[in-house]
């Protein structure tokens, strides 16, 4: 599709118009060459309108019912006034990159709403199941009203622990009564995360879900005693929690957003940004240079086959990318 002009896009994403708030995200998700100069204008003249939603990132274990959740979660912030945007992170395919799963399909009431927005973004591989362009998607949102940018992503592990650095709170979903609690778990979430919520707190399951509530506040008190992130139960099926749920959340928020708190994260997060972005463009850099394109393959073989070591390996690679003196 052939781009528009910068000011279609801005006066078209300010106004709320989700036609062109979707072409302006092909725009930014774009990998052509020519698609980068006119995103960032577009970015840049959007960025003074940014900043004034609740960012929420949302991940939980196989299983633990993300997408039912953000439903019934996204249902009451519509019916509470709220303009709702839903950034779900799918699996990528192997085949074509594309976006494997059908959030839509999986948030039937929401995706119905006129003030909610879901936007499924394939994962494209990336560490932590963030898409790359996750970041300047929610600036848009942002720009566009949306004062609640919910992030859903691929699920749980140590490497999910990335979607932290561009929320303001860190919500993960857990699932009682699937065998040992704690398995489900990792270190790295349970360090990062702002709240656990087990989900499915209803029928039968409601005594098993009180249970795995106290071996959560029991792991949380020793990994981090004097700042456990608070363990609720909840039922997205029957919606049972859920109110409760978003206004212990919204108090957090208040009080981090008083002291300071929130604003030092942003800025954190804005550098932690700007470096990643350092990193893939010298990474990308690097790839296209002419002798390390050629040794690529080579040395590829050699560290696999074990005729050369990682570390000799990658000291070939920086060599013919930064020549120096004794190079």
């Amino acid at each position: 599709m052939k781009p528009l002009p910068a000011d279609t896009y801005v006066q078209g994403v300010r106004a709320g118009d989700r036609a062109l708030l979707a072409r302006a995200i092909t725009l930014v998700e774009s990998e052509h060459p020519r698609h980068a100069a006119l995103a960032q204008e577009v970015l840049a003249r959007l960025l003074p309108h940014t900043g004034g939603s609740r960012r929420v990132g949302i991940s939980g274990v196989p299983g633990v019912g993300k997408s039912t959740f953000i439903d019934a979660l996204g249902m009451h912030l519509v019916d509470t006034g709220r303009r709702v945007a839903v950034l779900a992170i799918d699996p990528s395919s192997t085949l074509t990159g594309g976006s494997i799963l059908g959030d839509k399909t999986r948030m039937a009431r929401l995706a119905r709403e006129p003030s909610a927005y879901i936007r499924p973004s394939p994962s494209g591989g990336t560490l932590g199941g963030v898409a790359r362009k996750t970041r300047e998607t929610l600036l848009l949102c942002e720009a566009a009203g949306f004062d609640v940018v919910l992030v859903e992503t691929v699920g749980v592990g140590q490497s999910e622990t990335v979607v932290a650095d561009l929320v303001d709170f860190y919500l993960v979903l857990m699932l009682a009564g699937a065998g040992d609690e704690l398995q489900g778990i990792k270190r790295g979430i349970l360090e990062v995360s702002d709240m656990l919520a087990i989900n499915k707190a209803d029928g039968d399951n409601a005594p098993r879900a009180l249970r795995a509530q106290a071996q959560y506040r029991a792991a949380l008190h020793l990994m981090r005693p004097g700042a456990e992130p608070e363990v609720r139960t909840c039922s997205a099926l029957e919606g049972v929690g859920i109110d409760t749920l978003w206004a212990s959340l919204e108090r957090q928020l208040g009080e981090r957003q008083a002291s300071g708190a929130l604003e030092q994260r942003r800025r954190a997060q804005q550098v932690e940004w700007w470096w990643n972005l350092v990193e893939d463009g010298v990474r990308a850099a690097m790839r296209a240079h002419p002798e390390v394109a050629a040794l690529l393959p080579t040395l590829e073989t050699d560290v696999r086959e074990g005729r050369a070591t990682p570390t000799a390996a990658a000291l070939r690679v920086l060599r013919a990318f930064l020549p120096g003196p004794g190079a």
